[in-house]
C-alpha cells in the first residue's frame, strides 16, 4: 500500500532539493517513490504541477514506434508515424499516473506566497533513516495518508528542524 505525504516548503527551488535528496535516498534503497510532484501558485492563483513524467510525451513517442510499425506493413510509415503519434499523444494526455493532479491542485490552491509543496507517493520506506535524513530540510506537512502516529513523527521531526538553529 503506498501513502501520500504533501510537505510544504518556502520555496520550489527548496521543494526541488528535497525532491532530489528522495531520488537519491531511493538509490540507496531506503524508499520507493511512485511519484514525486512539485505544486507552485502563481500571483494569479494558478496552480502549476512540476511532474517527472510527461505522459503527452511519453505517449506520443510510444505511438510513433508503433505507428512507424504499423506504416511499414502498410507501406505508408510516415502515414503510420503521424498517426501513432497522435493517438499516442492524446492517449497520454488523457492517462494520469501516480498522484491525481485535481487533488494536488486543490490542496496546492491552500499555498501563500512564493511557497511550493512537494506531494510524494511512498510505496515503500525505512522510515526512520529517511526521516531523519529529511528532517534536515524542515517543512511543513500539509496532509499525509499516514497514520496518526507516524504523521505525529514526521510532524515533530520537520518542527524539530525548524527550531533548531543553523
Amino acid at each position: 500500500m503506498s501513502d501520500l505525504i504533501a510537505i510544504v516548503y518556502p520555496s520550489e527551488a527548496k521543494a526541488e532539493e528535497v525532491r532530489q535528496r528522495i531520488f537519491e535516498l531511493q538509490k540507496e534503497y531506503l524508499i520507493t517513490v511512485g511519484d514525486a510532484v512539485i505544486a507552485t501558485k502563481s500571483a494569479d492563483g494558478k496552480v502549476k504541477l512540476n511532474q517527472l513524467f510527461n505522459t503527452t510525451a511519453a505517449g506520443a513517442t510510444t505511438g510513433s514506434f508503433w505507428g512507424l510499425l504499423v506504416g511499414i506493413l502498410f507501406l505508408n510509415p510516415l502515414l503510420g508515424v503521424a498517426v501513432g503519434a497522435a493517438s499516442g499523444a492524446i492517449g497520454g494526455a488523457l492517462s494520469d499516473v501516480g498522484i491525481n493532479d485535481a487533488f494536488m491542485k486543490e490542496l496546492a490552491g491552500k499555498l501563500t506566497g512564493d511557497k511550493a509543496a512537494l506531494f510524494v507517493l511512498v510505496r515503500s520506506m525505512t522510515a526512520d533513516k529517511v526521516l531523519k535524513d529529511l528532517s534536515s530540510h524542515g517543512g511543513e506537512v500539509l496532509q499525509t495518508s499516514l497514520d496518526e502516529s507516524k504523521e505525529q513523527v514526521l510532524r515533530n521531526a520537520l518542527q524539530q528542524a525548524q527550531q533548531t538553529p543553523g
